[in-house]
Parts: C-alpha cells; structure tokens; sequence
C-alpha cells in the first residue's frame, strides 16, 4: 500500500484542505482530433436493439427523477509543473489490477465533486479530477478525501490525453473512476464551451441502476457491474444515445439548452455510470463562463427517452470482472507514453 506523505499534505492544504487561492483555472481536457468520443453520429445507423430499448426506458420511468436533468457539481481541475504529486492510501473502492496506484497531482485551492474542498464530508463520488499539463495526463479519482494531512483514496485512472484512446479503453473488462470504464472530463460539457456555441464531443449521462443492462456493456465501454439490474432491453454500460434529427431545438427555453441539444444531435451521450441525475456538466468554479443565466438544470426537461435513438453499438461484452489490462501498468508510474 501507499503512504500519505502527510508533511506535504498538511501543508499544502492545511486541516481544512483548501489554500488561500486556487491555481486552478479553466481547462478542456480532450483526446486528439478523431477519437471516438468526438465521432459525429448524427447519421450514423441504428443499433437493431434501438426501438426495444427506447421503449423499454420510457416504459420504466426514463430518466432518473423522471426528467433529463442537470448536475453541475464535478471539478475538473489543471497542474502545472509546480504542482506537488502526492501518494494515497488505497481505499476499499481500489480495485486492482484496474486502477493506477501511482501519485497523483493534487493542486492547491481545488476541490472535490460535490465539496468545498478535498474532505470528503458528504459520503459521495467525491471525483478528484486534474489535468496534469505538462505530461499530458488525467489523473481520475473516486472517492477521494484528503484531511488532517492524509490522503486516502479509490479507484484512479491515468489518461494519456496525447494519444487516441484505445477500443478496449485501458483493458477488456477493467473499470475506471467510472462504471462503463471511460474518461469522465472529456465527456463533460463546460459553462466555456457552451457559452462559446459548441460542445465538440459526446456527453457523459448516468440511469438508476434499475435501468441499466445487468452485467453487459458496449464499446466505447469496457467495464459494467452486478449492481445494474436491468434486463434484455435495457441499456448497456456503454450505450450511445442520439437526439433525434428532427427533434423542436429552437423550442428549448435557453441558448445554452440549445447547444447542449445540438450536441446531443451531433456526438449523442454514453451511459458511463449510475445515478438519478442524468445529465453531468463541469462545475464552473474554475470556468471563464458562469451556468447563472446559460444554462440552467432543468432546461432539458421537457426532452423525453422517445426523442432518442440508440446508436449501433456493436457485439455485446459480458462483464466478468476479470480485468486485462493493456494501458499503463498497475502499481507503476504511468507518466511515460
């Protein structure tokens, strides 16, 4: 196991786990041109499954809450060189071999998902996100808490954001910070880019476990869980929705809902995780673009599970748990190419 290098930690982030002042600023961590989660499949074909599943949903509730909303709460944070890279003590959420025990940038006046700062204080995902410039790297982390000087945490991936992700991700049947085994901030949208006019990339949304295939995932995914129960035509970890062609845009009631809407035309969402919030946007605490007065959660309500299609996802992967991975090395430093 790891140890916390608590002298550093402490001061660092102090008991509380925040500095004066963030050196975090605004970031779009994103894949080269053409990788798979930037692919426009505004015309591409149908999975044969795409009728069944569509009603399937619709027949089970749709979305989590019953409506397509927005959670805007997930950090993603940048490094510099001057970042200090810190060791973790690996929680019960560290499954190996998929996950990277390796140090992680951690800058000061960050946060966690869904927190002030790096204390874990509500029990939650509490991702720790950071984009490590100078080496092109993401670090993703679930359940992260650092206080009182140590540093304890789940599952980590590493991304090589320099090069074209892989078709297996970083191994068959591995998973990430993320159930379907993916990136989580390439797939988030930003107050940035939607107050720019575009979302160049698919989006990332989640579905109550109940309605997820149990045990089944689809490329781009390469991982799944037993805790999914849905059956035959549910959607699988991994499944790609498109918003219909000819589905009223200009009738959404915010600009920023419109771009969203149009993105969802273009690159569609993956099903990445579990959850009653559907839609995840970045936070816009390290944003130029604010969400007051852009986009609000509820601003994609009114667009229902039949204004969608299921993009061809190709053969089905039966999860085993039994991780092969092809990325990285587990246990190692995977900072070289």
């Amino acid at each position: 196991m790891l140890v916390a290098r608590v002298a550093l930690a402490a001061v660092a982030f102090g008991a509380a786990g925040l500095a004066a002042a963030p050196a975090a600023r605004a970031a779009e961590p994103a894949f080269p041109p053409g990788n798979v989660y930037a692919r426009d499949v505004s015309a591409a074909p149908l999975d044969p499954q795409s009728a069944a599943v569509i009603a399937w949903l619709e027949g089970q509730g749709g979305w989590g809450l019953g409506r397509l909303q927005i959670d805007f709460s997930i950090e993603v944070l940048e490094a510099d060189a001057s970042t200090p890279f810190l060791d973790f003590v690996p929680t019960d959420d560290f499954y190996e071999p998929d996950c990277d025990a390796v140090p992680m940038p951690v800058p000061s006046g960050g946060a966690l998902e869904g927190e002030s700062g790096y204390a874990c204080t509500t029990d939650g995902d509490c991702h720790l996100i950071v984009w490590h410039e100078p080496t092109a790297r993401l670090f993703e982390m679930w359940r992260a808490d650092i206080r009182s000087g140590v540093f304890r945490g789940g599952c980590l991936a590493v991304w090589n954001l320099a090069a074209q992700p892989a078709v297996a991700g970083r191994g068959e049947q591995c998973t990430s910070a993320d159930a379907a085994g993916l990136p989580i901030a390439p797939l988030l949208f930003s107050a940035d880019e939607v107050a720019a006019g575009e979302i160049p990339h698919a989006v990332r949304f989640a579905l109550p476990n109940a309605r997820i295939r149990n045990r089944t995932y689809v490329r781009p995914g390469t991982h799944a869980t037993g805790a999914a129960s849905g059956g035959p035509s549910a959607p699988p970890y991994g499944a790609r929705l498109r918003l219909r062609a000819d589905y009223p845009v200009d009738s959404l009631p915010s600009a920023g809902a419109r771009v969203l809407a149009r993105a969802l035309q273009r690159h569609g969402m993956i099903l990445a995780d579990g959850g009653n919030v559907a839609l995840m946007g970045r936070s816009d605490r390290f944003t130029t673009a604010k969400w007051s007065g852009l986009l609000g959660p509820r601003d994609l309500q009114a667009i229902r599970v039949s204004d969608f299609q299921l993009v061809d996802g190709g053969a089905r992967f039966a999860w085993s748990g039994d991780c092969q991975r092809t990325l990285g090395t587990p246990g190692r430093p995977t900072l070289a190419p």
